[in-house]
């Protein structure tokens, strides 16, 4: 499979996992399609479309969090910065992710 027809379906199946979950893709098309095309890159060479903006630990555990969509395991910080880390996904109501925060956990009260 190309990454074109990767990326597209890396997209058609993220929409219905984080839909339901209250995000979206991000609205800026640009950071989108190369978000996509990082996962589609790493999933060639470890076999899973993991975050890319995180680091892989070689911890099966650990590295599992940040497969894609990893929101339900980082869900009350995403909530709380309504977006993910990458900003691939965004929370359904926002229109200008550029304003958003990138926060780590503990700015959040979370660690």
């Amino acid at each position: 499979m190309n990454t074109e027809s990767r990326k597209k379906a890396l997209h058609y199946f993220y929409e219905k996992v984080v839909g339901p979950l209250g995000f979206k893709f991000t609205p800026d098309a640009e950071l989108r399609e190369f978000l996509l095309e990082q996962e589609v890159i790493l999933e060639g060479k470890h076999g899973v479309p993991f975050c890319p903006c995180q680091p892989l630990r070689h911890d099966r555990a650990r590295d599992m969090q940040i497969v894609c969509p990893c929101i339900p395991f980082h869900r009350k910080h995403f909530d709380a910065i309504q977006r993910c880390w990458c900003g691939l996904f965004v929370h359904q109501d926002v229109t200008d992710p550029d304003k958003l925060p990138q926060l780590p956990p503990k700015e959040v009260g979370l660690e």
